[in-house]
C-alpha cells in the first residue's frame, strides 16, 4: 500500500497506479481513494514488483523494483508526483510584407510641423521594401494632397512674378502655368517615385541616417540622388530618381511654349531637379526630421 502526494504533500486523490511484474506481463490497477491511498492484496512472494502512477497535470511516478518476503506487509514511501512541465512552441514567422505595411501606415501620419507631407522617409532602422501597389499609393498621396496644391500655387504665382516661362500675363497665363507646375510635379513622382522604382525594383524613400559624423551624414544626403536602396536591400544607382527628373523635364516640352523649348529646357530642368533632391535631403537630414509628427508624436 501506499499514499500518492505531490510534492508539497497534498495527497492526490483518483491517480491511476498500476503493479507489474517486471518480468510479467499482467498488470493490476487501481485508483487512489480521496485521501490519496491505495492498496493491493494477494501478491506472491519473491516476484519483483513495480508500481507506476499516473495522474492528471502530473508526471508520471516510477518506484524502483520490489520485490516481498513471505507474510510481509509491504508500505511503499515517498511518492511524490510533480507538476507537469508542459513544452510550448511558440512559431515565430516574420512577415516582411506585413511590417513594410505596419512602417507604410507610420509614413502617411509623417508631417511636418503636423501639416507639410513628409511621407517619402523612412525613419526605420530596419526597414522594408515596399510594394508595388504602396508605391504608387504613396505617389498618389503626396500628389492628391491639399498642401502639395498649396505648393502649387505658390510656386505659379512666383513663376507668374517672374513671367517664366513665356506664357504672358493675365488669368489665362496664370492658368497655364499653374498647370505647367502641377504636371511637372506629378509626372515626376508618379515617374520616379512609383513606375521606375516598381520596374527597377528601387525604393524611392529617403533613409534618414541620424547618427554617425556630421561629414558622413552630408554625404550620405548629397548621394542619395544618385544611389537608392535596392528592394534587396542593397545600394544600387539611383535609376528612379535620375529617371523620373529627366523623363519631368522631357515632357516639359509637349506644354512648355515654343520659345522655351528644346534641350536647355530638359537639362535646365534636370539640374535644377537634381539640386532640390539635394537640398530637400540635406533638409531632411538636419532639420525636417526634428520637426515631424509621426503617428502623434514629434520626432
Amino acid at each position: 500500500m501506499g499514499t500518492a502526494t505531490d510534492v508539497n504533500g497534498d495527497t492526490v486523490p483518483n491517480a491511476t497506479v498500476v503493479l507489474k511484474e517486471v518480468d510479467g506481463n499482467d498488470p493490476r490497477t487501481v485508483l487512489t481513494n480521496e485521501n490519496g491511498k491505495f492498496e493491493f492484496d494477494d501478491l506472491t512472494p519473491g516476484i519483483t514488483y513495480q508500481l507506476s502512477i499516473s495522474a492528471k497535470d502530473y508526471e508520471d511516478w516510477l518506484s524502483t523494483p520490489i520485490i516481498l518476503n513471505p507474510d510481509q506487509f509491504k508500505i511503499v514511501t515517498d511518492i511524490q508526483l510533480r507538476i507537469a512541465t508542459y513544452r510550448i512552441i511558440v512559431d515565430v514567422h516574420y512577415d516582411p510584407v506585413k511590417v513594410a505595411t505596419e512602417q507604410f501606415k507610420a509614413e502617411e501620419k509623417q508631417r511636418v510641423f503636423g501639416i507639410i507631407p513628409n511621407f517619402y522617409v523612412s525613419y526605420e532602422s530596419n526597414p522594408e521594401p515596399l510594394t508595388i501597389g504602396m508605391k504608387f499609393k504613396l505617389a498618389l498621396k503626396v500628389s492628391t494632397d491639399p498642401v502639395t496644391a498649396a505648393g502649387i500655387f505658390l510656386v505659379a504665382s512666383a513663376k507668374q512674378a517672374g513671367n517664366t516661362p513665356d506664357y504672358g500675363q493675365g488669368w489665362g497665363a496664370y492658368g497655364k502655368r499653374f498647370g505647367a507646375v502641377a504636371a511637372d510635379g506629378f509626372s515626376d513622382i508618379m515617374i520616379g517615385g512609383a513606375i521606375l522604382p516598381s520596374l527597377l525594383h528601387q525604393d524611392p524613400r529617403y533613409f534618414y541616417q541620424g547618427t554617425g559624423t556630421t561629414g558622413s551624414r552630408i554625404r550620405h544626403a548629397v548621394f542619395s540622388p544618385f544611389v537608392a536602396r535596392g528592394d534587396n536591400g542593397r545600394s544600387q544607382p539611383n535609376y528612379s530618381s535620375l529617371g523620373g527628373v529627366l523623363a519631368s523635364s522631357s515632357l516639359a516640352n509637349l506644354y512648355y511654349p515654343r520659345s522655351n523649348r528644346g534641350a536647355g529646357l530638359v537639362f535646365g530642368n534636370f539640374a535644377i531637379g537634381v539640386a532640390e533632391r539635394i537640398g530637400a535631403a540635406l533638409a531632411q537630414e538636419f532639420l525636417l526630421g526634428k520637426f515631424t509628427r509621426r503617428g502623434g508624436h514629434m520626432k
